[in-house]
């Protein structure tokens, strides 16, 4: 099923679930009210005769003295002496008489009034015993007062108020399904567009195309914003990839052409020692531009670090810089071997484009090369790839400098003729 399927009858589903809970509690919520309205009925009429048992026990056998009514009918009222034997009973009982239940058996024999459920004929009746006083003198002293009501009306009402709930509930529910379909169906169409749009970029592969944004600015506004940010990072690293094959082809293609020139002109004329040393520097330039190329890639890939304590002091002895300074010792977690391949990118660079000492200054968790030139003329270039100061190089040194600190978690400076280092997320610890 598709999501808005599910959705639409989950939202059912927990409408349904509830409405049945509705129907199920609300009428013996309203049964029971009901039933504790009959119970102080008769216990209100059980005190009137009580009362009346108390201060006119002569009148308590009078025909009218009994009679009640209840909404639905008739109270059934009926006086026991102290021997459980009958007094007077109300006229709607006629020749019937009200059951003994237990709780008229409590009332006469240990003075506690009670409740009970019990059946006059077929007729389902509520039942309350309260105990008479014994001062009155009357018929009925020291006996118990019976008040009843019939049920039935009760139990007709919860019935009519279940089946009317029930009735409601299922109009209730085929309404909030229709209303859960349309607001599912309104709130997944601009993910139906997103989706529409998505395919028709993945058919063109085009990464110039933007996904529609929707007007809202909720969840799905958000996911679009974020997915057309994504295509136009994506954009971005096509358009470098594509600068930098051309840029590689470029730079290939020139001591290619040189070398094979050369060594055509070996085979028609024979061995020169000058061309000979040209197709060795041909060979040797094609060789660090292929590795710089193989390490650069192998920086853009974002492997995982392999990481190890690298002691920065050490890395800097071993750079082959004029001068090291020592200004907070420090050791970070990373790679040697890559650390070490950019600092020597930045002291070789010194070395080719700078001029006068090599200095490399240890501070915590940066490190830095100077020398005493002016340093580059375009600083803000000097980390693209292909960039030359000079017509010497592969252009890719600097690039593979940045490219290597990123992995590490920092960045990479220039200020005048120093390069540093940053590698703040690998900092372990600075040694005293």
């Amino acid at each position: 099923m598709s999501l808005r399927t599910r959705v639409a009858l989950a939202a059912a589903a927990a409408i349904a679930l509830a409405l049945v809970l509705l129907v199920i509690v609300v009428p013996q919520l309203f049964g029971r009210e009901l039933r504790s309205s009959l119970d102080d009925t008769l216990q209100a009429r059980a005190a009137d005769v009580a009362r009346l048992n108390a201060s006119a026990p002569a009148e308590l056998t009078q025909p009218v003295a009994l009679e009640g009514r209840l909404t639905g009918g008739a109270l059934y009222v009926q006086v026991l002496d102290r021997h459980g034997r009958l007094v007077v009973r109300s006229g709607a009982l006629g020749g019937r008489v009200l059951p003994e239940a237990d709780a008229v058996q409590r009332a006469l024999k240990q003075r506690q009034p009670g409740f009970a459920d019990a059946s006059l004929g077929a007729e389902p009746v509520r039942l309350y015993a309260a105990p008479l006083g014994s001062l009155s003198g009357g018929p009925g002293a020291g006996g118990a007062v019976i008040v009843a009501g019939s049920t039935a009306d009760v139990d007709h009402t919860v019935d009519r108020a279940r089946t009317l709930i029930a009735l409601c509930a299922l109009a209730a529910a085929a309404l909030a399904a229709l209303l859960a379909t349309l607001l599912v169906r309104g709130a997944l169409r601009p993910l139906t567009r997103l989706s529409s749009g998505a395919r028709a970029i993945e058919r063109s592969g085009d990464a110039s195309e933007r996904l529609p944004t929707p007007a809202t600015r909720d969840e799905v506004g958000q996911l679009a914003e974020t997915l057309n940010a994504m295509l136009a990072s994506l954009e971005r690293a096509r358009e470098a990839e594509h600068r930098f094959v051309g840029d590689a082809s470029h730079e290939l293609r020139t001591p290619l052409t040189a070398l094979r020139g050369n060594v055509a002109y070996v085979t028609k004329h024979g061995s020169d020692p000058a061309v000979l040393a040209d197709i060795e520097a041909d060979a040797a330039r094609l060789g660090v531009l292929l590795d710089d190329l193989l390490a650069l890639a192998r920086e853009d890939a974002a492997a995982p670090l392999h990481a190890e304590p690298v002691d920065l002091v050490q890395l800097a002895n071993d750079a082959g810089a004029d001068e090291v300074i020592v200004t907070h010792p420090g050791t970070v977690e990373g790679e040697q071997a890559t650390l070490a391949r950019a600092l020597g990118n930045l002291v070789a660079n010194a070395r080719t484009h700078g001029r006068g000492r090599v200095t490399i200054t240890v501070d915590g968790s940066t490190i830095s090369v100077a020398d005493e030139g002016p340093g580059p003329r375009d600083p803000e270039r000097a980390f693209e790839r292909f960039w030359r100061e000079g017509e010497s190089g592969s252009g890719l040194g600097l690039a593979i400098v940045k490219a290597i600190a990123e992995r590490h978690g920092g960045s990479v400076t220039v200020e005048g003729s120093r390069f540093t280092l940053h590698l703040y997320q690998g900092l372990v610890r600075e040694r005293p």
